[in-house]
């Protein structure tokens, strides 16, 4: 099924499946937010933003509004 990061759950993982490069801050994708690979949703903060994600073992917080700018097939 076809979403983005914002619209997961905590716990719930996907696959990346596209980024928009023009839309995600660079520092995003030097830290493996790339096509392919896995992502978890850790924590989301008291007013919903920022969400707190896993992607290639490192945590990272992420805006909600880059989180929807990245395309995911849930597992």
């Amino acid at each position: 099924m076809n979403t983005t990061i914002a619209n997961l759950k905590v716990g719930e993982k996907g696959v990346i499946e596209e980024i928009s490069l023009d839309k995600i801050p660079l520092a995003l994708i030097e830290m493996g937010c790339l096509p392919g690979i896995d992502v978890e949703l850790i924590q989301i903060a008291p007013l919903n933003d920022p969400l707190y994600i896993r992607v290639n073992g490192s945590h990272l917080a992420i805006r909600k509004e880059t989180a929807q700018q990245i395309k995911i097939t849930k597992l």
